[in-house]
């Protein structure tokens, strides 16, 4: 597994786990790499600081890569789940999103959960008129 500190073009900055490099670079390329906070999926890599020990006579101290791998599986199950939930309990309205988010949010139709996809400039709009959006990481239902 390794990681990366990644950063949309909204300058949000979140850290993302992958298989290996390939992994990343295949997965960003289709697009499936998306901000955490925002769901753009205009994805680069984030400068990120070496761990440097505070004196060169000391190493730096070893982080368990079984404890990392442990804690990212529990975070990819969560985020499995997550999307199990919402796929069962949320109508799926596609790229009608930002229309049915905002039908709903006028009263123009009945209140309920939705979820499908919006551009940036929908998404911006929307949080601009007041309606509540969440972008959550959309992971497969795979292991990648």
């Amino acid at each position: 597994m390794i990681k990366y500190n990644l950063k949309c073009d909204l300058n949000h900055v979140f850290e993302a786990w992958f298989k290996n490099s390939s992994a990343y670079d295949e997965q960003n390329e289709k697009g499936i790499v998306s901000c955490s906070l925002c769901g753009s999926t205009n994805i680069v890599k984030a400068p990120m600081a070496p761990s440097i020990p505070k004196k060169g006579n000391r190493k730096a101290p070893e982080v368990s890569t079984q404890k990392q791998s442990e804690e990212m599986a529990v975070a990819m199950k969560a985020l499995r789940e997550l999307r199990k939930n919402v796929e069962e309990n949320c109508d799926y309205v596609g790229e009608n999103f930002a229309e049915e988010a905002r039908k709903i949010h006028y009263g123009e139709t009945e209140e309920r959960g939705i979820y499908g996809q919006a551009t940036k400039e929908e998404q911006q709009e929307l949080i601009e008129e007041g309606v509540e959006i969440a972008a959550v990481p959309w992971l497969s239902n795979q292991d990648g």
